[in-house]
């Protein structure tokens, strides 16, 4: 948040993703976190006015 005239604006947003995946499936995880904000109905209506970034945590499960 930043201060404006005194009014404290919202100019970045950082969200950090867990995500628990079997092995072997970190790719496509990746692949859908790069892709992920273009479809996201939030994202797009807070871009450009709000900076989003985003990260991803993996921990790789046994399959079950």
């Amino acid at each position: 948040m930043e201060d404006e005239d005194k009014i404290l604006i919202l100019k970045r947003i950082h969200v950090t993703y867990h995500l628990k995946a079997p092995a072997g499936k970190r790719a496509a995880a990746e692949r859908a976190h790069a892709a992920h904000a273009a479809y996201c109905p939030v994202a797009r209506s807070l871009t450009p006015s709000i900076v989003i970034t985003t990260s991803l945590e993996i921990e790789e499960i046994e399959d079950e």
